[in-house]
């Protein structure tokens, strides 16, 4: 062996075995992926239960309980009132260019009421409980659990789920179809203050055409589907305080995950919950209802 040979680079392999590789490395990526999404979904489920265990064993505190129905409820009104008063009136802006093509003007109503009363109002009260009350569910108790809170209280007797996540998920139940109607009522003024003000939509068939169309079902439709979403981001944001990662960042991203997740299953229930709904209703009501 001559010194040019042995001072030749190495050999790089060939096309095949870096797809090889390449392919090898996805699929570890993958699996990797689904291991973690099992184990989070496990420890999901099982805090779930765990909650839910002590929700139905053991009544919580009135103190305890009161300051989050505060929190959870009074406080989170005005942005409500304030979120579906101006979807209220955007749906008077958007639907009126289509519906004037088709000289629909006066169905306005039925259409801005019932979109509000079985989809927009309860999925944004939902969403913004998810982002303002959802978000410091997990930092508060992702700080806890940093700073060894939460171990303090189990070193005293007291059970952190019972203590810190049962009162929690009774506020976000309760109050949740509070804020549902308070976003349906105010986007309802909305629509009708900007179709019948501003639009010059006559006010009479607006309110004729509303009551035609939208019936006490849809407004029990909306309300019972904001019961899932306030378990579905009391327990996730619980979670995610409950098993937060060390310092400043893990609280963070606790609380950043805590809204990302609920949105998502907010969405995803959204579609389940009204693919039931509708079969319900079409059961009962074979005919329907007709906006022709």
């Amino acid at each position: 062996m001559n010194a040019a040979t042995a001072n030749a680079e190495p050999r790089r392999p060939g096309l095949l075995l870096r797809l090889l590789g390449a392919g090898a490395d996805a699929v570890a990526d993958f699996g990797k992926l689904m291991i973690d999404w099992a184990v989070a979904v496990g420890g999901m489920t099982i805090f779930s239960f765990r909650v839910v265990g002590w929700m139905l064993t053991r009544r919580p505190r009135r103190e305890t309980l009161l300051p989050n129905f505060y929190q959870v409820g009074v406080l989170s009104l005005p942005v409500v009132a304030l979120t579906g008063t101006f979807i209220g009136m955007v749906l008077a802006v958007q639907s009126y260019v289509q519906f004037r093509v088709m000289h629909l003007e006066t169905r306005l109503g039925a259409v801005i009421n019932m979109t509000l009363v079985r989809e927009l109002g309860p999925v944004l009260a939902a969403t913004m409980l998810a982002g303002r009350v959802g978000s410091a569910m997990a930092a508060e108790l992702g700080t806890m659990r940093v700073t060894e809170q939460i171990d303090a209280l189990a070193s005293m007797g007291a059970n952190p789920i019972h203590y810190l996540a049962v009162p929690r998920l009774l506020a976000c139940v309760f109050m949740i179809p509070s804020l549902t109607i308070m976003a349906d009522f105010m986007g309802v003024a909305g629509g009708y203050f900007y179709s019948v003000h501003v639009l010059g939509i006559d006010m009479h068939y607006y309110f004729v055409n509303s009551e035609e169309y939208v019936g006490s079902f849809d407004i029990f439709s909306g309300v019972f589907k904001s019961l899932f979403f306030g378990i579905a981001i009391a327990l996730v944001s619980c979670h995610r305080g409950f098993h937060c990662d060390a310092g400043a960042e893990g609280v963070g991203r606790a609380a950043t995950t805590a809204f990302v997740y609920s949105f998502v299953i907010i969405l995803v229930l959204d579609l389940g919950l009204g693919v039931f709904l509708d079969a319900v209703y079409n059961s009962i009501w074979p005919e329907g209802m007709k906006m022709m």
